[in-house]
């Protein structure tokens, strides 16, 4: 017994050692870090005085050759870098005044200028919407993600969000966005386990040789996310919202959506129960399976 109780004595002690070592191994990366940070900072300041300079995080040697007046927010020429209007996918009015507002009214010119490259992205790159088939109230909008032909359920979700607000100015953008929601219909019902889907329903994904699932044609990505059932639910919450609770667009196409919510439930049960958990689900392999052969 005496031998145990040494031996906890000795784990104690040695304990209580490496806490103190460690306390006192972070007060000196505390020190040292403050030191460094101080030396650092009062050079900055000695290059950039200026309160309203901008401080990027790049070697000094270059802030150095940066002048006062390129630093500043309020002269510099910024590049025109969104697509030309003639090369846009889509373009809305509603959008296009919103920018204009921005720009009128935002005092910092570079905040305005990234507004006006970045928010109508979605819109000039990646939408393919059918105007046609719009017209005849059946919108279908396709959306890559941005450098891959594909449509990520989640991502298409996320993009389309932000114009959201602007559907009531724009019959147009408005039923590019339900093109969204009844193509990701489509998608869910033709496999709500794929997580990115073609236009093109023929279409071989390149990963149907990596990965080990039941890849279909028309499924880019097979690799099931629960966020993006979600996303999609989310979107047509978001869109109801938008709408003023008005439920037309969901009572003319209302055995489509009842159809995806069905799938979209039914998915999220079977995800609950793995193998051999619940009575009736015993030795029942999980209806979805992933293996990729890149790990």
């Amino acid at each position: 017994m005496s031998q145990i109780s040494q031996l906890c004595r000795r784990k104690r002690y040695s304990c209580l050692i490496g806490i103190f070592v460690g306390i006192i191994s972070i007060i000196t990366c505390i020190r040292l870090f403050f030191q460094r940070d101080s030396s650092s900072s009062s050079s900055i300041d000695y290059h950039l005085h200026n309160k309203h300079t901008i401080i990027p995080i790049i070697p000094l040697a270059i802030i150095r050759n940066i002048t006062q007046t390129t630093m500043t927010t309020t002269t510099i020429d910024f590049p025109q870098v969104r697509r030309p209007a003639n090369k846009r996918q889509f373009t809305s009015p509603a959008v296009e005044s919103l920018i204009e507002e921005i720009q009128k009214n935002i005092k910092n010119k570079e905040l305005a200028w990234l507004f006006e490259n970045c928010f109508p992205n979605t819109l000039d790159t990646t939408v393919d919407s059918d105007e046609k088939a719009a017209s005849e109230k059946k919108p279908d909008t396709y959306v890559i993600t941005g450098d891959i032909d594909a449509m990520w359920l989640r991502d298409s979700s996320a993009q389309i969000s932000p114009y959201l607000p602007l559907m009531r100015q724009d019959k147009k953008l408005r039923q590019l966005i339900e093109g969204v929601l009844l193509r990701q219909c489509i998608f869910i019902q033709r496999d709500p386990y794929a997580n990115a889907h073609y236009k093109d329903t023929n279409r071989i994904s390149e990963w149907k040789h990596m990965d080990k699932t039941d890849m279909r044609s028309g499924v880019h990505e097979r690799k099931w996310e629960l966020d993006s059932l979600c996303y999609v639910l989310r979107l047509m919450h978001s869109y109801w919202k938008e709408v003023n609770y008005d439920l037309t667009f969901f009572r003319e196409n209302e055995q489509n959506f009842k159809k995806t919510i069905r799938i979209i439930l039914q998915t999220m049960k079977e995800q609950q129960r793995f193998n051999e958990s619940g009575k009736e689900q015993r030795n029942v392999r999980s209806v979805f399976f992933f293996y990729s052969n890149l790990l």
